[in-house]
């Protein structure tokens, strides 16, 4: 197949339009030595994509490293804070993580596209290739040259609008979003934000992994907030083989290295829609939202009163919504669709397989699936009828019977 293969003289050629990939992905597999520090609790035999998980953890553990690191300079230096034109925050690590995974894709996969949120036009246009490039180096695992601007100015391109034209035809290609939540980047170590990467083959997204650097578990929440340190996580997903999660780090010393312990993720199993804990996006509130004609919120976990549910404080972004029902940590994540904003595939490619693989359940309002297919010719937008609904799949109908009543 004439699929994103290319001369040995350019690893990322201008982009042209290409037919989707219908390869076997074992063909496109390279023998490189994956060396992520976690070993994934999935075994090969189970896992028809094993090797691309393998990859796509070690990628994303040291994304957000990348992320922690930059975040630390984040608030000493001006200079590591940019915004785009629609004032969503971008920094240093976001365009960065989106070279490393691509570089360290593309060395692994090479006939594998890759979707994902940013192109290179900004880091071009104010000067920050140096800085992205600081940041990629440090984490990259390419020994064999000496990474340049202009290497990582072309990997964030490999993912960019113009990278790479589907059609019709069912096609593999990995998603990005390189940093989801940035809002809750920018604001410290308080906030959650995601790493999110997933695989789809012929249509189908059969792995997913998501690295929230600043999470924090059960066992970690106690006094001050602000102040108690955080393991992270990273979870992972593959078709048929469940969702399992593990911390990143030492929360005291980031650099030590642990023991990964891996527990199988389940959502919880409430039944009724007035016991469920509920995330709904950072720009909507309660009262746009068609179970407010039912239910009023509130966030005080202790004073949940009749016709009420527990609205869970979460910052920032989808991802970290489809993270925590997954985990178990809330029940439902409802997002409306708006006319005005365009729904992007990455903001929950890798949320739909951690969720299903755990037991839940992700649909549109009206019970479809979500088709990552619908924009045919980029795979970048989604179109879902009336918003997005994710639940631990015994509440599922019920919701959507209240949305379809009001």
């Amino acid at each position: 197949m004439d699929v994103l293969i290319r001369s040995t003289a350019s690893r990322f050629p201008i982009p042209q339009p290409h037919r989707p990939f219908r390869t076997s992905l074992r063909q496109c597999f390279l023998s490189v030595t994956v060396r992520s520090s976690l070993s994934i609790p999935i075994t090969e035999q189970k896992a028809t994509h094993y090797e691309h998980l393998q990859a796509a953890v070690d990628v994303v553990e040291r994304a957000c490293r990348l992320c922690v690191d930059v975040q630390k300079s984040l608030f000493s230096s001006d200079g590591n804070i940019v915004e785009k034109i629609d004032q969503t925050p971008v920094t240093v690590a976001d365009f960065g993580v989106q070279a490393l995974v691509s570089l360290e894709m593309s060395k692994l996969f090479p006939s594998i596209p890759l979707v994902a949120e940013e192109d290179s036009g900004f880091v071009r246009e104010n000067n920050l290739g140096g800085a992205v490039l600081a940041a990629v180096t440090d984490k990259s695992s390419i020994s064999d040259k000496e990474l340049s601007e202009d290497d990582v100015l072309k990997a964030i391109d490999r993912g960019g609008k113009d990278a790479y034209m589907f059609g019709s035809e069912p096609a593999t290609y990995w998603i990005l979003d390189p940093i989801d939540g940035t809002r809750g980047f920018v604001k410290g170590s308080g906030a959650l934000y995601v790493v999110g990467l997933s695989l789809v083959v012929e249509g189908e997204i059969v792995l997913g992994v998501m690295g929230c650097p600043n999470w924090q578990d059960d066992t970690e929440i106690q006094g001050n907030d602000d102040i108690v340190a955080r393991s992270g996580i990273i979870m992972i997903s593959h078709i048929g083989c469940g969702t399992w999660r593990t911390r990143l780090w030492d929360p005291q010393n980031s650099n030590t290295k642990i023991t990964h312990n891996w527990t199988r993720c389940l959502v919880d199993r409430f039944h009724q829609v007035h016991e469920a804990r509920f995330c709904i996006s950072d720009s909507q509130t309660w009262e746009s939202l068609p179970l407010a004609t039912q239910f009023s919120a509130t966030t005080l976990a202790t004073s949940v009163g009749e016709k009420q549910i527990l609205l869970l404080r979460t910052c920032c972004g989808s991802l970290c919504k489809y993270l925590m029902v997954a985990s178990g940590r809330a029940s439902v994540f409802i997002l409306r669709a708006r006319t005005k904003r365009i729904i992007k595939v990455w903001d929950h490619a890798v949320g739909v397989v951690c969720i299903n693989e755990a037991g839940g359940k992700v649909t549109d309002w009206k019970g479809s699936e979500l088709d990552f297919a619908a924009d045919e010719r980029e795979r970048r937008i989604l179109i879902p009828g009336g918003g997005v609904l994710v639940t631990n799949d015994i509440l599922h109908n019920q919701i959507l019977d209240i949305i379809s009543s009001s």
